[in-house]
């Protein structure tokens, strides 16, 4: 029996005609390499429903690692998630035009959640691979950080083994195009970073220790 990984991304939001996370993502459904098989699925970008359509997939599949990816206009790397806050605080409308205030997103939910993936391994394996990438300290208050808390929450009530995180990407050369002097990563590479990724995690039950913080 093959271990499952599901992989998810969104469906393009804010103007956009794509999403880079949908767009490597589906790349990978169906790859499988000796003990595991990857499943894709596109999420809405929609509080609420982004997190009933990942409820369900991870339901369906239960997979072994779930690895949400979202698009980060602006970034200049593969930003590895470490934790995902309590909190929706929408910059401007998703899809279905809502945009919630300071609201929590779990009432009563701790208020907040580490990855459980080895967020510094990953990051080690992506550099030496000669993709950039950095641990990241927030997830934002979008709809990623909204699925990245929500997963985690998911995860921590079954009292699961499933290991689960986030990982955003920058937005791909088309898109950066449309946006002067904003960083970009082909998709080859986006989708390499996530084949390492996946490798990564898989080789690692316990992370490695490097330094990845911030002096602000």
């Amino acid at each position: 029996m093959k271990k499952i990984i599901l992989l998810t991304g969104f469906e393009p939001f804010n103007k956009e005609t794509i999403n880079p996370s949908w767009e490597a993502v589906q790349l990978l459904d169906g790859w499988h390499e000796g003990e595991f098989v990857v499943h894709a699925r596109q999420l809405p970008c929609a509080f609420g429903k982004a997190l009933k359509t990942i409820h369900r997939a991870v339901e369906e599949l239960q997979p072994s690692i779930v690895i949400s990816v979202g698009q980060a206009g602006g970034r200049v790397d593969l930003s590895v998630e470490r934790v995902a806050i309590n909190v929706d605080d929408a910059p401007y409308a998703d899809n279905q035009q809502r945009q919630p205030v300071d609201q929590p997103i779990v009432n009563g939910g701790p208020a907040a959640y580490f990855s459980t993936l080895p967020i510094k391994a990953i990051v080690h394996e992506l550099r030496e691979a000669g993709l950039p990438a950095s641990v990241s300290q927030s997830a934002g208050t979008f709809v990623c950080n909204h699925v990245f808390y929500g997963l985690m929450h998911q995860a921590h009530e079954w009292g699961t083994t499933m290991r689960a995180g986030f990982i955003h990407i920058p937005y791909l050369p088309q898109q950066a195009a449309r946006h002067p002097g904003t960083a970009s990563m082909k998709l080859e590479d986006v989708v390499e970073g996530l084949r390492i990724a996946v490798r990564t995690t898989l080789a690692h039950t316990v992370d490695v220790r490097e330094a990845g913080g911030l002096t602000h």
